[in-house]
């Protein structure tokens, strides 16, 4: 008699401040409860905001194989083979247009890209400071040299508005010329329009041959918020942000307090 599927085919986490802690590991709890899922049938499905130079090897020290969902859900990637198997590159002119809408409204801001491609760069202009300080980044000596490549999304930053007064007016500037996402402290990203986590979600699931909604998706904040509607269970961690909260099905421990840990253990059966 074969083994019927776990009720939670897939474990979709973010990352930054989900299932990594401050210093970018992942705890002795947390990965041996990823194994206790593993174990129990679930596979592990990574979906960051983060490019795919910028966590490959933090996923190779988890031995992680299976697809990667990067860049807000612009990029498939396998990282067991290497190999690119899906990317959206957001339209360049596009992303200047839209670039143009938001100083039209809010005045001048600082812009920085995630180019295409698995060994892309990130590129940011004079002025704009990642951040993330760990992930690797070009500095370019003007606005222009940032579209000298494909691109799969541009960071946003605003001298005095608020990540949510950004993100708010950014979308009612760009229109359908981009998705807005904000996606950590000082982090308000555009990238293709009706690409998102939710998306990148659902298309790893086909590739993997199970239904988007047999994941337990863990996150943090607003860019998560795709990608619990796509998933059948939200759980947002306890420091998430208060959209993404209001959203959950249940909400865990934080980060630093082993929160994924916590849920995998009751719902795969702690050992």
């Amino acid at each position: 008699m074969s083994t019927p599927p776990p009720a939670h085919a897939l474990v979709a986490t973010d990352l930054d401040g989900t299932l990594l802690r401050r210093d970018d590991t992942v705890s002795p709890r947390t990965r041996a409860a990823l194994a206790l899922a593993a174990r129990a049938g679930a596979r592990h499905l990574v979906v960051t905001g983060r490019p795919v130079p910028g966590v490959r090897r933090l996923l190779a020290g988890l031995d992680y194989r299976g697809p990667v969902v990067w860049g807000q859900g612009t990029q498939l990637y396998d990282a067991g083979t290497g190999r690119m198997i899906r990317t959206v590159p957001l339209d360049r002119t596009a992303a200047g247009a839209a670039l143009g809408k938001i100083e039209a409204q809010v005045g001048p801001v600082l812009a920085a890209v995630d180019q295409d491609g698995a060994d892309g760069r990130t590129l940011i202009e004079p002025g704009y400071v990642l951040p993330h300080p760990s992930l690797p980044a070009q500095r370019t000596r003007r606005r222009a040299e940032l579209w000298s490549a494909p691109v799969i999304k541009v960071l946003v930053r605003h001298p005095r508005l608020t990540d949510d007064e950004l993100a708010d007016a950014a979308r009612s500037a760009v229109g359908s010329l981009a998705s807005v996402t904000h996606s950590g402290p000082g982090t308000v990203e555009l990238q293709p329009y009706g690409v998102d986590k939710g998306s990148g979600l659902s298309l790893a699931a086909e590739f993997l041959g199970v239904d988007a909604r047999s994941a337990i998706a863990f996150g943090d904040m607003p860019n998560d918020l795709p990608m619990f509607r796509a998933a059948g269970h939200g759980v947002a961690m306890a420091d998430a942000h208060p959209d993404l909260r209001a959203a959950a099905d249940e909400v865990t421990s934080s980060n630093e307090d082993d929160g994924v840990a916590e849920v995998l253990e009751r719902v795969f059966g702690r050992t």
